[in-house]
């Protein structure tokens, strides 16, 4: 006789209603109480049918609790004990040619600051830009060619982003990059958007007036208040950065008003408290949104975070994702990109067979016109995928999203978080294992603690304000921004 058992699904409650998050779909529903008392009788141990109907008669009819354990069943909320479980998905790879959306071009390899923490230039760097075969500097010939690439692998819209290194450094191939890129898109009749990462320290008034021209998503890479700026964002010769940077910052705020500015804030072992990082960036300095991330770092690094610094980082995310929820049921602004990211990819279903779009949707060019998974891996002949000039290799992109598909992955295939994460980042995995392949095991339980927490406050939104999440409706959002 067959018996029930739980399902491939995550329960969570939110301002008094249960709520099912379902892994197979990306769905969320919530629960009445036939279902949660199917549920519940479930999850005490596997249930036959007998057993079911007698835990639940003088309540409920024979009939409704049928019906009701098979819509449980078709969206495998529950399941048959001894069954084995559906795969996660096929494994259907994207059609080829795959439309390019976002590329991002490395302008340069070099950089005016000395971060401690680099991922690009610490212990842990992929590239190394000191062997000669990649320029330090994107000549304004890459670029061109590198923007007809774009134009030729993308659809309708296209986003552009330069970054570095330091990209200023390089601000005379944005200027002559930009006008050609709009120029070329109109005459092929698409769209294109533009965007750049910078640490704020070369801003001038005459870049400030190019990016606000040209309309420019525009992210800082800061870390907080002068003490904790100034504890790793540091010149070559050791000197702070705050004092420099924060100025420009409040000059770029003020001009710059047809997109909104955000922070980019990585947090160290030694610089956790984002409570106080997130009030300095949004009420003192003016960001629009601040979002957080943990510095990228092999476990031995001084810099690495400890399981005591994932959890306190936990707490202080869900302490601010209350504030963002307040705001949210107020109809008011709050500038949590984390938990709005979140909730964003929630609302859409998002369930994705690979962590990002690093590798088909989004690529990477090299100072040399080399083209990678993405812009952290460009220039590494490991993880090359043709060049701007020749095009893409289709076979090693296939090749590639085949062997990452998250099905791939035991131990992923079968968590309940698997469609917002699919195992994270390749380039933290390749810098804590030497693979991309590895999924980030190491976050697990972090990733599993904070999708728990998003999907709490998007019920809790959906119950008290539910107009509010009609801003995550649609695929107009701007292309998130690399660190």
């Amino acid at each position: 006789m067959s018996l029930l058992t739980s399902g491939d699904c995550h329960a969570f409650e939110a301002g008094g209603q249960r709520y099912l998050y379902l892994a197979p779909s990306a769905a969320v529903l919530a629960v009445d109480d036939l279902s949660g008392a199917v549920l519940d009788a479930v999850a005490s141990g596997p249930q036959s049918r007998a057993d079911l109907l007698a835990g639940l008669s003088g309540r409920y009819a024979e009939s409704e609790v049928d019906e009701c354990v098979g819509e449980l069943l078709k969206v495998r909320a529950v399941s048959i004990a001894a069954t084995p479980a559906p795969r996660t998905s096929p494994r259907i790879l994207p059609l080829t040619p795959i439309p390019l959306s976002t590329m991002v071009l490395n302008v340069t390899s070099q950089c005016n600051l000395s971060c401690a923490y680099c991922y690009e230039y610490g212990e842990d760097k992929i590239v190394e830009t000191a062997n000669g075969r990649q320029p330090k500097w994107m000549s304004e010939d890459t670029a061109r060619e590198s923007i007809d690439f774009l134009l030729r692998e993308s659809g309708s819209s296209a986003h552009l982003t330069f970054f570095g290194g330091e990209t200023l450094l390089n601000f005379k191939v944005l200027r002559t990059a930009v006008p050609y890129a709009k120029a070329q898109a109109a005459a092929l009749g698409k769209q294109i958007d533009f965007s750049l990462t910078t640490n704020a320290t070369l801003l001038t008034d005459e870049m400030i007036e190019f990016l606000a021209e040209h309309r420019f998503g525009v992210t800082i890479s800061i870390d907080g208040p002068k003490d904790l700026q100034n504890k790793f964002r540091v010149f070559h010769n050791g000197a702070g950065s705050y004092d420099m940077v924060a100025p420009k910052i409040k000059a770029l705020i003020a001009r710059h008003r047809s997109r909104p500015i955000g922070a980019r804030v990585t947090l160290t072992r030694d610089t956790l408290d984002v409570r106080r990082i997130y009030d300095h960036l949004m009420n003192e300095l003016g960001f629009h949104e601040v979002g957080f991330a943990p510095v990228t770092a092999t476990p031995g690094r001084v810099h690495a975070f400890s399981e005591e610094g994932f959890e306190h980082v936990l707490a202080e995310f869900r302490d601010l994702a209350r504030d963002y929820r307040d705001a949210a049921v107020a109809g008011r602004h709050h500038g949590f990109s984390n938990v709005r990211e979140t909730l964003a990819e929630i609302h859409k279903g998002a369930s994705k067979a690979w962590p990002c779009g690093a590798g088909f949707g989004l690529l990477g060019v090299s100072t040399g016109g080399d083209v990678a998974l993405c812009h952290r891996f460009a220039g590494s002949d490991a993880h090359k995928l043709g060049t701007v000039r020749d095009g893409i290799n289709r076979d090693a992109q296939r090749a590639f999203l085949d062997e990452h598909h998250i099905d791939r992955k035991t131990d992923c295939r079968t968590c309940w978080a698997r469609p917002l994460c699919a195992g994270g980042c390749y380039h933290e995995a390749h810098t804590r294992h030497g693979s991309t392949v590895r999924p980030n095991l190491h976050y697990c339980e972090w990733v599993r603690g904070w999708t728990d927490t998003c999907l709490q406050i998007y019920g809790e939104i959906a119950q008290a304000n539910p107009a509010f999440l009609r801003e995550f409706d649609g695929a107009s959002d701007e292309a998130p921004q690399p660190s």
